[in-house]
């Protein structure tokens, strides 16, 4: 699998701080998450892959190698920055491998072109537009809803 450079994924983290990720579309999302061993705060900028309503899908494309991953597994609470503004509360959940597919079923109908671009740029096996979906793949890839706390 192949890996977006950390200069190129942390590039617009300045963007959302500065209450102007509206810029960068909706389709992007930042989450501040704790660390679940230093404790400390950590960032990482995702893409939706569904918005309904006020929840906000992304999945992660490296797995469980990825440390946002763990880290909310670990604790879910975060803070989300969509669009423009400041972050707010949200609570992170991981979803069940049903739904998950359902969500990624969707996603791929309605942006084939990122899916073949997606599939092929970071290697992921089985994402495809065609076809069923690997029974594994949310496995593989983790998808979680962040849903704003009120």
């Amino acid at each position: 699998m192949r890996k977006i450079p950390r200069w190129l994924a942390r590039a617009p983290i300045p963007v959302f701080r500065l209450g102007i990720g509206g810029l960068l579309t909706k389709r992007l999302v930042m989450i501040e998450h704790r660390g679940r061993t230093s404790g400390l705060i950590r960032e990482v900028v995702l893409e939706t892959i569904k918005i309904d309503g006020d929840d906000v899908y992304v999945i992660s494309g490296y797995g469980w190698s990825s440390q946002w991953l763990r880290n909310v597994k670990a604790d879910p609470r975060v803070r989300m920055w969509s669009g423009w503004g400041r972050g707010v509360g949200a609570l992170a959940t991981i979803l069940p491998r049903a739904e998950g597919l359902a969500v990624l079923d969707d996603y791929r109908t309605r942006h084939p072109g990122t899916v073949r671009a997606l599939a092929t740029g970071l290697e992921i096996e089985g994402f495809t537009v065609d076809g069923p979906l690997p029974e594994d793949i949310t496995e593989r890839m983790p998808l979680v809803r962040i849903r704003p706390r009120r």
